[in-house]
């Protein structure tokens, strides 16, 4: 089996070289791990205390990033190494301030991974939520350093559970410690005999309920928002744009729209503007007219969405009718219901959101349009809403903690 696991790596190897000719992303991924060794051997001194956390891409990084933060806190004279499979998260967060050292993972060879471990020489490592890589899982164990997993989900048709997934199945045995987010993982683990499982939760609501303590005052969306109903759009692609715009075109007066459209290039703004025909405003471009008179206030910057939910009367989250929604939590944090598309299944949180009814999936502009209507026109369900998202989310903080509690450094 490890010959097939080595082939297998060898041949993706190959193909993101292949790809990296004609593929920017692949490029990326190549170019990013070239020299990793040497940078790597330059910034790390023999005396350094590293704990490694490892993040696939930018998603993960966001559910690690609290304890990351914490770690921190508690421990100063630590130093943290972050690594990452993705160009999506790496490019993102080369700069990140909370670590020490940040670098693209080698792939999983034998090789790669003696000769990282030999460089870092880590006291523990963290994974988070996904990511099993087989040598560098072997090596860390073969030196006795703490193996940890935080925020992770199992679910049954998962390699680690099928009749044929024995080989897999070692991999979890490497972990000192598994935090998982809810009780299934828990319990499916235990039916292949890995019982040193926590129940910690999802560090993202950690997270976000920090970002909504320290939300900035935009003081433009203050004058566009003033004594208004707003729907907020985060992260939109073409096909949640559609329903939005059929809505504004026939309610131009119920509600104003802020929208944050996943692409944000001049084309791609101006083009939206246009199809919506009414009086718009670009955040960058505050003074094309009076925010208290535009219709619609479109956010082409980034870095400013999870502050701009607060305005919200409703919210409405993007990449429902693609491959999957974008971020619920960002806007239910504020107590606003929540409305995206038809694709959200593989999301815990938007399962959750809708089952308490603080959110609602839509399917076509019908849906959307008597969602969005019922929610602006009721204020008792907006009061309801907001009831029950601060309960929500009161039970799940604490992630973090739980998980800083359970893990423990050796010789400090």
């Amino acid at each position: 089996m490890v010959f097939l696991y080595n082939l297998g790596v060898r041949i993706y190897q190959l193909l993101v070289a292949v790809a990296s000719t004609f593929n920017g992303k692949a490029k990326l991924f190549r170019n990013g791990r070239k020299g990793c060794e040497l940078r790597l051997s330059e910034s790390v001194k023999k005396d350094d205390r590293i704990v490694w956390f490892h993040c696939a891409s930018l998603g993960e990084f966001e559910q690690g990033r609290p304890v990351i933060e914490a770690f921190r806190a508690k421990y100063p004279n630590i130093k943290i190494l972050l690594t990452f499979f993705s160009p999506s998260g790496y490019e993102i967060r080369k700069n990140y301030a909370g670590a020490d050292f940040i670098f693209y993972l080698p792939l999983d060879t034998y090789w790669n991974s003696k000769k990282f471990i030999d460089i870092v020489n880590p006291i523990a490592t963290i994974f988070v939520k996904y990511e099993f890589w087989y040598h560098y899982l072997n090596q860390l164990k073969k030196r006795n350093i703490p193996i940890y997993i935080i925020s992770a989900i199992f679910r049954a048709d998962q390699v680690f559970f099928k009749s044929y997934g024995g080989w897999y199945r070692k991999f979890l045995f490497n972990f000192q410690h598994l935090f998982v987010q809810n009780m299934n993982s828990k319990e499916l683990l235990a039916g292949i005999g890995v019982n040193n499982v926590t129940v910690a939760g999802d560090t993202r609501f950690d997270r976000v309920a920090a970002n909504a303590q320290a939300a900035k005052v935009i003081p433009l969306i203050e004058r566009f928002a003033a004594n208004s109903r707003v729907l907020v759009a985060g992260s939109t692609w073409p096909k949640d744009e559609d329903l939005i715009v059929e809505y504004f075109k026939a309610n131009p007066h119920n509600l104003k729209l802020i929208i944050a459209p996943h692409e944000i290039h001049d084309q791609n703004i101006e083009k939206l503007r246009e199809r919506f025909g009414l009086k718009s405003l670009r955040y960058t471009m505050p003074n094309e007219c009076e925010p208290s008179e535009a219709q619609i206030l479109i956010i082409d910057t980034i870095g400013i969405l999870s502050s701009v939910y607060r305005y919200g009367t409703a919210a409405y989250i993007g990449g429902g009718f693609g491959v999957g929604i974008h971020n619920t939590l960002e806007a239910a944090v504020f107590g606003i219901p929540v409305i995206f598309g038809p694709n959200y299944q593989r999301f815990q949180e938007a399962v959750e959101l809708i089952e308490i009814g603080a959110a609602q999936s839509v399917g076509d502009h019908d849906q959307f349009a008597n969602a969005l209507n019922q929610l602006i026109q009721t204020e008792s369900e907006l009061q309801r809403i907001k009831g029950i998202s601060v309960n929500y989310f009161s039970a799940r903080v604490g992630a973090t903690n739980t998980i800083l509690d359970n893990i423990h450094l050796p010789n400090l």
